[in-house]
């Protein structure tokens, strides 16, 4: 009935089929005589999305999560993984060969200091892992006695004979009617925040921030379009891009070289080591720079400074043709949505779809707008105990019917050439429990928190992360995610530096886009995540004594009315969701055929 083009459902290898591997690599670690290797989910610029030729996490131990590290010893093998993904690790990998450990607490490096012995040699490659990071492995491996190894070649790539070649997707121009500044400006921009730096150059490790600021994007990795490259800009004369030049037209070169200089990827270290020569100081993001750049500059005398890449935060705050953009994108997306839903409502409760159903019909209504490029990652479709699981995709092995008593989780986003969208919605298929109903509406509550939130400018995502959660935690329940991340403008859906989490330090300003997503998860029962899209809008208070922001929704979608314990609201929050839906009818009605239309007034009708 429907295709998915941007998506597949195959599942991938898995478990004890991918344990000879595990022997081949470590027959390769002690042919260099190395004890063992740390091989992190990773490319060489901390990508969340990465090519094919750099899965070298899932190749290994078969587990596909977006988030990992895998630590090989000769008689251990452990692969670690954060909260999302405990669940998701322990079906995907061979239990006997595999222990599944905490990412994050503890960290790989308390497991490092435990594990290893005084004397081994614990190899890790430079170009997959931050300066920070190798600097903690190096201190773990001191605390144990034992020695931090930077190898000059991958060993599972010498062992991994099919590996895919590296992307050479074409480059596209960002147009200014997109973009809403040129690269002369940006540029002029990013020189003033050099001289703040005070180092002679900056390093643009992060494709994001190297596409933002030449307006281009490409097609390298799935789900962003992000063209893989580096940039060197120095603080005075042009900078220069690395990048493959086959994926360069003559319309795209002509438009980089109007601001810059292009040089293959390979040029990179040679360029970096004559400047680093001069005794220069250069600035390198402590993000997403390998701690091999940092070892180049130093070997070559130069001065590595890490900090933040001011880039991050130039293109988090979005210019008023983005957000128009932004705008225009979500009212776009939001007849899909409101047409997918309706089709659900109708489709759902005879027991006849599937999870994969669902995805590919929504993709569909998404490719009707005309405009779609593509999902901005995975939709996660999980009805029932599937939708407990965090970061769920389906494939054709886990497809589930999705049955009348469920809750269908579905988070999903599009990529459009003016704006990124990412929404989650909860759907009751048939009557719900009143277990659903009240943990919904506690989801519910800590997302208006968020929604209705008033703060001071320069605020933090940490400072508002405990309004998503006092509903949840009055219950004794939470849940094991952030609250929201940034969103980029036809880039990333997971945008830094800000975020709405305990770890959120960046100040929230004005032209952010940030999620609102808090969730409910009960394991092999049900999930809940109800995700809005958020713009940080000035606020204006009588009286107020230091300019105040708060949030604007950009996504427009029904939240499911039936899902909600109205007695549970105050007046304010009943207030504030009707007003929404108002908001969302008259954004969508007009667009909808007289069936659909019907559907959506009842879904937006007030409480």
């Amino acid at each position: 009935m429907f295709e998915a083009h941007f998506q597949t459902f195959e599942d991938p290898e898995t478990g004890v089929a991918l344990t000879a591997r595990l022997s081949a690599f470590r027959e390769e670690l002690a042919r260099r005589k190395l004890t063992g290797f740390i091989v992190p989910r990773a490319d060489q610029q901390q990508n969340e999305y990465v090519p094919g030729s750099e899965e070298r996490l899932a190749w290994l131990t078969g587990f596909t999560g977006s988030a990992g590290a895998a630590v090989v010893l000769p008689r251990e093998a452990a692969l670690f993984v954060d909260g999302r993904y405990t669940l998701q690790a322990a079906r995907q990998v061979d239990s006997k060969a595999w222990t599944v450990e905490s990412l994050v607490e503890p960290p790989v490096e308390s497991w490092l200091t435990a594990h290893l012995k005084s004397g081994d040699r614990l190899g890790f490659d430079p170009w997959l892992h931050t300066a920070a990071a190798a600097e903690r492995l190096a201190s773990a491996c001191t605390k144990a006695g034992a020695e931090l190894v930077a190898v000059d070649s991958n060993p599972v790539d010498a062992i991994w004979t099919e590996r895919p070649q590296p992307p050479v997707a074409p480059i596209a121009v960002h147009a200014a009617e997109f973009s809403g500044e040129s690269e002369t400006d940006k540029l002029a921009r990013i020189r003033k925040e050099i001289d703040k730096l005070g180092v002679e150059a900056l390093v643009l490790s992060d494709s994001h921030n190297v596409a933002w600021t030449f307006n281009i994007r490409g097609a390298d990795v799935a789900h962003t379009p992000l063209p893989l490259s580096y940039a060197l800009v120095p603080k005075s004369g042009r900078p220069t891009i690395f990048i493959d030049h086959r994926k360069l037209s003559n319309l795209t070169r002509d438009h980089l070289e109007q601001s810059a200089d292009v040089a293959e990827p390979d040029a990179l270290s040679p360029n970096l080591t004559r400047l680093a020569q001069t005794g220069a100081a250069i600035a390198l993001d402590s993000a997403t720079a390998a701690d091999a750049l940092t070892r180049l500059i130093q070997t070559a005398g130069g001065k590595p400074v890490r900090s933040t890449d001011p880039v991050s935060l130039l293109k988090a705050a979005k210019n008023a043709t983005e957000i128009e953009g932004t705008r225009r994108a979500h009212r776009r997306d939001a007849v899909a949505l409101a047409r997918f839903l309706a089709w659900i409502d109708r489709e759902a409760p005879k027991g006849a779809l599937t999870e994969i159903d669902a995805v590919e019909a929504l993709e569909t209504f998404r490719r009707d707008t005309g405009a779609l490029k593509d999902v901005s990652f995975p939709t996660i479709a999980g009805t029932g105990p599937n939708g407990a699981i965090v970061h769920y995709r389906v494939t054709r092995k886990t497809n589930r019917r999705i049955m009348p008593g469920d809750l269908l989780l579905i988070d999903s986003g599009a990529q459009y050439q003016d704006g990124t969208t990412d929404v989650t919605r909860t759907i009751a298929i048939g009557t719900p429990t009143d277990e659903m109903r009240d943990r919904f509406t506690r989801v519910l509550r800590g997302h208006l928190a968020i929604a209705r939130a008033v703060f001071p400018d320069g605020a933090t995502g940490a400072q508002l992360d405990t309004l998503a959660r006092q509903f949840l935690w009055q219950a004794g329940v939470d849940f094991e995610h952030g609250t929201g991340h940034g969103v980029g403008s036809y880039l990333s859906v997971h945008e830094g530096p800000a975020r709405i989490s305990k770890l959120g330090t960046t100040p929230l300003k004005r032209g952010m886009i940030l999620s609102n997503e808090p969730g409910y998860y009960k394991t092999e029962a049900f999930g809940i995540r109800i995700e809005n899209l958020e713009l940080v809008v000035a606020k204006d208070i009588a009286g107020a004594e230091k300019p105040m922001n708060g949030f604007e929704a950009l996504t427009l979608a029904p939240i499911d009315r039936r899902l909600i314990d109205v007695a549970m609201l105050s007046a304010d929050e009943r207030a504030w969701l009707d007003a929404y839906h108002a908001k969302v009818n008259a954004a969508v009605r007009s667009a909808l055929d007289e069936a659909d239309q019907r559907w959506l007034d009842a879904a937006t009708a007030a409480l």
